[in-house]
C-alpha cells in the first residue's frame, strides 16, 4: 500500500496545537521528503525548541526500538568528532519492515473518549460498556494511520468493549476469507454494504462495510432509500397519468 505523509507545512500547522513528542520534534527539525529521507541533523542543533532532543543517555527517542525507528530508517554519524558519541542523525527512507503502530494521537483519544458507542449507544464504566477507540480499518495495514502525525480523526470511532470485541472477530474472519460481513444480519438494515459488494478488495479496503463505519452506513441507507422511494413514486405517477405510453 502506498505510504503518503502530510507536507511539512500542514504538519507544522496541525502540531502547533498539540504537545509534541520527541520523535515528532525531530521529524519537524529534519524535514524528511516524501520518500522519508532527511538531511543530516547535527546534535548541536538540539537547542531552544529542540532542546529535549539532546541525546544524554543514548537518546531513547531514536533507538532501534523507538517509535521513530518503527516509521523511518534512522542512521547515525559518529565521525565528526573524536570518541564514539553520536554527532548527527538522519532519516534514510521509510522502514518497510516496521510493525503497525497502534498508538492513537492524544487529541483524537480525547475527542472520542467522551462519546458513546456508535453501534450500541452506551458509555459506561463496566468492563463491557467502557469506551475503546477503534481503528475503523480492522486489517491495520494502512501505514498513514499507523503514523500519529498523519492519522485523522475519521480513521477511528468510539466502540464499547463488547462491540469492539465482536468487531475484532468479524474483521479476523474477513481477513481469512476475504468475505465481508453482511449488514442485513441485523434486522432493519436494508442493504448488505453501503459501498462495494461481499468481496474485500484492495481498492475499497474496508470502506462500505457496516463494521467499518456504522454511522456512514446509516447515512448512505437514508440517501439510497430516499432515492429509491422517489424513483418509484415518479414511476407510479407516470403510469397513472399515461397508462398506455
Amino acid at each position: 500500500m502506498t505510504i503518503s505523509y502530510l507536507s511539512t507545512s500542514i504538519f507544522l500547522f496541525l502540531r502547533k496545537f498539540f504537545e509534541m513528542t520527541k520523535s515528532e520534534l525531530f521529524i519537524e527539525l529534519a524535514n524528511p521528503d516524501d520518500k522519508g529521507v532527511s538531511r543530516w541533523v547535527k546534535v548541536t542543533e538540539f537547542v531552544g525548541r529542540y532542546k529535549e532532543l539532546q541525546l544524554g543517555n543514548g537518546g531513547s527517542w531514536c533507538r532501534s526500538s523507538s517509535n521513530l525507528a518503527k516509521i523511518f530508517n534512522v542512521e547515525f554519524d559518529k565521525s565528526l568528532t573524536s570518541g564514539n558519541s553520536i554527532d548527527a542523525v538522519r532519516l534514510n527512507g521509510f522502514n518497510e519492515n516496521k510493525t503497525f503502530n497502534q498508538a492513537i494521537r492524544k487529541d483524537i483519544r480525547d475527542y472520542y473518549k467522551k462519546q458513546r458507542c456508535v453501534m450500541l449507544g452506551v458509555k459506561g464504566f463496566s468492563e463491557n460498556t467502557r469506551i475503546e477507540i477503534d481503528h475503523k480499518d480492522g486489517r491495520k495495514d494502512d501505514w498513514r494511520v499507523s503514523n500519529i502525525n498523519t492519522q485523522r480523526r475519521d480513521d477511528f470511532q468510539p466502540l464499547c468493549k463488547a462491540a469492539n470485541d465482536v468487531k475484532r472477530q468479524i474483521c479476523k474472519q474477513c481477513k481469512e476469507s476475504n468475505q465481508r460481513w453482511d449488514a442485513t444480519n441485523i434486522k432493519g438494515n436494508p442493504y448488505p454494504f453501503y459501498e462495494g459488494d461481499a468481496y474485500y478488495s484492495d481498492e475499497l479496503g474496508c470502506v462500505g462495510c457496516y463494521q467499518y463505519d456504522p454511522v456512514e452506513y446509516r447515512k448512505q441507507c437514508v440517501l439510497r432509500i430516499t432515492k429509491e422511494a422517489s424513483d418509484h413514486t415518479s414511476d407510479y405517477i407516470m403510469k397513472k397519468l399515461y397508462p398506455k405510453d
